[in-house]
C-alpha cells in the first residue's frame, strides 16, 4: 500500500446499525475506507472476491455461513487478505477455530474505539492481534492433528493409541488396566503389540517416538 493510501477495509455483520456505525468510525479518521459490506456469511465469501479488500472486520456468528467457515474461504483465495474476527465474549472457541482459519486480529464487540481503531490498523499492517492463550490453544489443536496423523500412519487402533498416550505419560500397567476396565496383562500385551507395529525395540524408544510426534502432549 502506497503512502497516504487509506486502508480498504470490509465490514462483515448482520446488524445493519453495526455496520453504518463501524463504517463512520473507520471512515471518519481519514485512514480507511469501507469499499464493501455484507450481512452473512454467503455474501461476505462473494463481495471479498469482488472488492479485494485490505482486512475484513467480521462477526463469527453469521447467517448462511458463520464467520470461520466464511473467514477459511476468504483466506483460501485471497491469501493476503487480513481478517479481523468481531465476537461476543462468551465465542472464544469460535474464535480459536477463526485464528486456525487464517484470521490475525480479534476484538470483542464492547472493545473501546481507541482499541479498534488500532487492532484494524495494526493487522492491516501485517500484525497479529489474538490473545496469547488462543494462539496456544491453536497451535495444541495442530499438534494433537499432528498426533493423530502420526499415529493413524503408522497403523495404530484407537485403543492402542490411548493406552500408548497412557504408558508415555508415565502411568503402570495396572494403573492403565484400573482406568479402561481390562486386565494388566491385556495392557501388557497391548502395548507390545504396539511396539511391533513401530519396530521398535524397547520401551524407552517406544516413549521417546510417543513425545517425538505429540502423544505426551495435552
Amino acid at each position: 500500500m502506497a503512502s497516504g493510501e487509506r486502508l480498504r477495509v470490509m465490514i462483515v455483520d448482520d446488524h445493519s446499525v453495526l455496520r453504518f456505525g463501524l463504517k463512520q468510525v473507520l471512515e471518519q479518521t481519514g485512514e480507511f475506507e469501507v469499499v464493501g459490506q455484507a450481512a452473512d456469511g454467503e455474501e461476505a465469501v462473494r463481495v471479498a472476491a469482488e472488492v479485494l479488500p485490505d482486512t475484513i472486520v467480521m462477526d463469527v456468528m453469521l447467517p448462511k455461513k458463520d464467520g470461520v467457515a466464511a473467514c477459511r474461504e476468504i483466506m483460501e483465495a485471497h491469501p493476503e487478505t487480513r481478517v479481523v474476527m468481531l465476537t461476543a465474549s462468551t465465542e472464544e472457541d469460535a474464535v480459536v477455530e477463526a485464528v486456525a482459519a487464517g484470521a490475525t486480529g480479534y476484538l470483542q464487540k464492547e472493545t473501546g474505539l481507541d482499541r479498534l481503531l488500532a487492532v484494524v490498523r495494526g493487522v492491516a499492517q501485517g500484525e497479529l492481534h489474538v490473545p496469547a492463550e488462543v494462539v496456544r490453544r491453536v497451535f495444541r489443536g495442530m499438534r494433537n492433528r499432528e498426533a493423530g496423523d502420526a499415529a493413524q500412519k503408522a497403523g495404530l487402533t484407537t485403543r492402542e493409541r490411548e493406552i500408548l498416550i497412557s504408558f508415555a505419560r508415565g502411568m503402570s500397567y495396572s494403573r492403565i488396566a484400573e482406568e479402561r476396565g481390562i486386565r494388566p496383562v491385556t495392557v501388557r500385551n497391548a502395548v507390545y503389540g504396539i511396539q511391533q507395529k513401530l519396530n521398535i525395540a524397547s520401551m524407552q524408544e517406544l516413549v521417546l517416538w510417543a513425545a517425538r510426534n505429540g502423544l505426551t502432549e495435552g
